[in-house]
């Protein structure tokens, strides 16, 4: 039984019908990277596993129990957490407050202490608030606000879209030690460059459909499926 399992799970935004029969696992340890061009359904996809957007038909199960039909919070209890895009934090709370009030209801909340040892900037910025990060500060509290809450499965959304090269750098950084230390991450990214130096398995999406998938490696082995659906 694989830790997140996702049975021909068909989501809809209206009457736009978005995911055709994705099925995807994912097992405990593993970083999976969701790839493919702006409009391939991966967003989607996440949003539907978090309980943001209901699937109309098929089935999601974690750690064996079905998620389908449980509101995120529910799900989040369970120890799924997800990084928005758009980062969602508290603008108005600074950033040790932000940590705080993800923590409070987390049954075995990490300290900020070793928080701050995984991101050493936050520390340095504990007292500022969420407003007056940079763009990069910001992504760094989204995903510690995740890792504080001991997150037994981080879903990713872009984490590194529009950040300077350096930011990048840092947080590829990051995330690969968190995949060397086992957490269990499931990435959506356009930086497909960045997604594979740490993902162990892909799936690439097209027009809400899985069209391949298979290791990281035999991906970037792959120049024409490269070429094809991620346009590099």
């Amino acid at each position: 039984m694989s830790l997140l399992e996702v049975e021909a799970i068909n989501s809809f935004y209206g009457d736009s019908h978005i995911l055709f029969d994705v099925s995807l696992h994912v097992e405990q340890n593993e970083v999976v990277a969701l790839l493919g061009r702006n409009g391939a359904g991966k967003t989607t996809t996440l949003r539907t596993i978090m309980g943001v957007l209901a699937p109309a038909s098929g089935g999601i199960k974690l750690d064996g129990k079905s998620i389908e039909r449980l509101p995120p919070y529910v799900i989040a209890g369970m120890g799924m957490q997800l990084v928005p895009e758009e980062r969602a934090i508290f603008g108005a709370l600074t950033v040790e407050e932000n940590l705080r009030l993800a923590a409070l209801t987390a049954p075995k909340a990490w300290t900020l202490e070793r928080i701050y040892a995984v991101f050493p900037r936050l520390a340095e910025r504990r007292a500022s608030g969420g407003r007056a990060l940079s763009g990069g500060e910001q992504q760094m509290l989204a995903i510690a606000r995740a890792l504080i809450r001991d997150a037994r499965i981080i879903l990713l959304d872009e984490p590194f879209e529009g950040l300077a090269p350096l930011i990048v750098r840092d947080l590829v950084r990051v995330s690969r030690e968190l995949a060397q230390q086992g957490r269990t991450i499931v990435i959506v990214e356009q930086n497909v460059v960045a997604a594979l130096s740490f993902a162990d398995r892909v799936y690439v999406l097209n027009n809400g459909h899985v069209v391949w998938t298979g290791t990281a490696d035999a991906l970037r082995a792959d120049p024409a499926l490269m070429k094809t659906h991620l346009g590099v």
